[in-house]
């Protein structure tokens, strides 16, 4: 039984469902950082753990992550189980962003989610270029948003300017970014803070235009 941690009003017009990255749950800082900053912005946000996450949380879940193909199926139990009443939009941190763009299309499709949302996305592992994670990507027909830091080491701005990716798929760049959208203030100008808001308030636009 999927369980959900829940930010933002109850009867928001928009649910927003999040599943975390590949090594850190559902409530580490990346992620609360980014359902308060949307909840902020008017959506309900819905956080949920894919069973091996979850189980670290008893000790029994101390395997590596499995491969994003074999918690696909747990991503479309958690929209069932969330039965959100209007729009949906589906995404996550990095593999979790990773997992929801695999299943968008089907779910698109069946008309039960209205765009897909990610933020930091995975496009190779650290230091191997090589191993894109972008055949998809590229005849992805789900509006989407990919909210990426300009440094993120998965997918850096100069690397990713030279993707084929499908046009239905919107670019948000936050400059000097991690792979937590984290900037260094002392490079930047920026803090985390003015981040979460420029995400936020984009989010907010792009959902206004994908799901009137």
């Amino acid at each position: 039984m999927t369980s959900f941690l829940f930010d933002g009003p109850q009867h928001a017009r928009c649910t927003i469902l999040l599943a975390h990255g590949a090594g850190a749950p559902m409530d580490s800082a990346a992620m609360t950082a980014n359902a308060t900053a949307l909840a902020g912005a008017g959506f309900r946000v819905a956080r949920f753990e894919f069973a091996y996450m979850a189980g670290r949380r008893t000790g029994a879940g101390v395997k590596p992550p499995p491969k994003a193909e074999k918690v696909m199926p747990e991503y479309r139990a958690a929209v069932d189980a969330l039965a959100a009443s209007g729009p949906l939009i589906i995404g996550g941190k990095s593999m979790g962003g990773r997992v929801a763009s695999m299943v968008a299309d089907e779910l698109h499709a069946a008309g039960r989610v209205a765009g897909l949302l990610c933020l930091g996305y995975p496009f190779h592992p650290p230091g191997r270029p090589d191993q894109l994670r972008t055949a998809h990507l590229q005849v992805l027909a789900t509006p989407a948003l990919i909210v990426q830091g300009t440094r993120d080491p998965f997918g850096p701005r100069e690397e990713v300017a030279a993707y084929t990716l499908s046009p239905a798929i919107e670019l948000l760049w936050l400059e000097d970014g991690d792979h937590d959208l984290r900037p260094r203030k002392t490079v930047s100008g920026f803090n985390p803070a003015d981040h979460m808001a420029t995400m936020a308030k984009a989010v907010a636009a792009w959902v206004a235009r994908v799901a009137p």
